[in-house]
């Protein structure tokens, strides 16, 4: 039983330690909602290209917001800019 707590007080500081700061948490806050708007008109349009290119443009938004807020506050979070894995990034 002691362990778990011992293991759960690590991760608690872990993830307190990878906080950003306020600004940096608006910016990327931003491109989250600016993103789900972009988003939710891809959900209103029909099965197609169209629709997809506006998907592809959502995800493109909260991407570059995450490298943004990533640049404003570089406390060990790491944008899908810096890792190559993000959904728009090449392959």
């Amino acid at each position: 039983m002691k362990r778990i707590f011992v293991i759960l007080a690590a991760t608690s500081t872990l993830a307190l330690g990878a906080c950003q700061s306020p600004a940096a948490d608006k910016v990327e806050d931003q491109a989250e909602a600016q993103a789900e708007v972009i988003d939710d008109q891809a959900d209103a349009m029909p099965e197609g290209a169209a629709k997809e290119a506006m998907e592809q443009k959502a995800d493109v938004v909260e991407e570059q917001g995450e490298e943004k807020a990533n640049a404003m506050d570089d406390k060990g979070e790491i944008a899908p800019s810096e890792s190559g894995v993000g959904d728009t990034q090449k392959k």
